[in-house]
């Protein structure tokens, strides 16, 4: 499989909340999450080495129709939920296809 989407999120903790917003977005690749998904080839989730409030998601996806079908189901909406918690402000968004690169972990 491929990935033909993908997009970066840049998220911003309230102060003293960034460790559970990680913790939380982790949770995504669990069984039934939509990070566990076939459809969903990279899912990166990266602290800021200058703003300890600051985490970035990065994620790649077969499709953009997948990513939208899966991120409509129940557990993503759970953890959107959450994760509006945990943030202050609006969460700059830029989604992208992507042309080459790679993700090993």
């Amino acid at each position: 499989m491929t990935v033909g989407y993908g997009f970066n999120a840049l998220l911003t903790a309230k102060p003293g909340k960034a460790d559970q917003l990680v913790d939380l977005l982790l949770t995504g690749m669990d069984d039934g999450n939509p990070a566990s998904s076939e459809h969903c080839l990279v899912y990166l989730v990266c602290r800021s080495a200058s703003d300890p409030d600051v985490v970035h998601v990065t994620e790649g996806w077969t499709s953009e129709a997948d990513h939208h079908r899966l991120f409509a189901g129940e557990a993503a909406q759970a953890i959107v939920a959450e994760v509006q918690q945990l943030v202050t402000g609006e969460s700059p968004y830029t989604d992208y296809i992507p042309v080459g690169g790679k993700a090993t972990f």
